[in-house]
């Protein structure tokens, strides 16, 4: 079973639980998209997934399941394919588990100008600071953000960051797969 906070909302502890599951296959992972759908209702709507799932605890009411999705599409750019996205209305949310390397603040004035996105990327590949991080982001339909991030060189379940603005972009990304 998990390992993260009750005292966390029902979001927070949705974005730990992806979190703790994907650091459970390793790194060098694709990119892997969930839905996110209100526990109690699952269990009310569909009582066989939800027993499938080991949701048949009726204590925990309160909270959000997620369900992974099929494999993100390999050939085509992230924000393409979140563009493509549209959810039903049982999904309560979304979230969705990346890895990119990062650099540190300080690198920020070294970026060289003019670079084409696949030369930038090489260029940080490469960079003496790059750091690898796993990123779960989630949102919900009514607004919620959460996110967690995981340094590779930390790869422990204390060392997890968790707020809602780490990533703003990817969390605009996932909110606007809920427009109409």
């Amino acid at each position: 079973m998990s390992n993260t906070p009750m005292a966390a909302s029902p979001l927070t502890r949705a974005v730990l639980e992806i979190d703790e599951y994907v650091s459970g296959l390793g790194w060098d992972q694709p990119a892997r998209l969930f839905a996110l759908v209100d526990t109690a209702q699952l269990r009310a709507q569909e009582p066989a997934l939800a027993a499938q799932l080991g949701l048949e605890d009726e204590s925990e009411s309160a909270g959000l399941t997620p369900i992974e999705q099929d494999e993100i599409p390999s050939g085509k750019p992230l924000d393409e394919f979140l563009g493509t996205i549209a959810w039903p209305d049982a999904v309560a949310g979304c979230a969705l588990s990346v890895e990119r390397l990062m650099l540190p603040p300080s690198a920020e004035a070294q970026v060289p100008k003019n670079l084409s996105e696949a030369k930038l990327a090489t260029w940080v590949a490469e960079h003496p600071e790059r750091q690898e991080v796993r990123m779960t982001v989630a949102v919900l339909r009514g607004g919620g953000r959460e996110s967690a991030l995981r340094l590779r060189e930390k790869d422990t379940p204390t060392e997890v960051l968790t707020g809602p603005d780490l990533v703003p972009g990817l969390a605009a990304a996932l909110a606007a797969t809920f427009e109409d």
